[in-house]
């Protein structure tokens, strides 16, 4: 990963950031570091990973997708 010049590498992560930019960082403004910690922890644990649709899960979140995988 990480090969110079290859903006393959990154794909994910750079995909990741854009949406929590676009979803939840916005033009907002923190006043501290750590309410800004606290915000993108929540945005990436609790919201991301399991209640947003995703489309490469077929439009259901990762949480219903492993249920029903089950």
């Amino acid at each position: 990963m990480s090969r110079r010049g290859n903006c393959w590498d990154n794909s994910v992560a750079e995909s990741l950031f854009s949406r929590l930019k676009k979803e939840r960082i916005g033009k907002r403004i923190y006043k501290t570091r750590e309410l800004a910690r606290t915000d993108v922890f929540d945005y990436i644990k609790i919201f991301y990973n399991r209640t947003r649709c995703h489309s490469h899960l077929g439009g259901v979140s990762p949480e219903a997708f492993e249920r029903d995988a089950l």
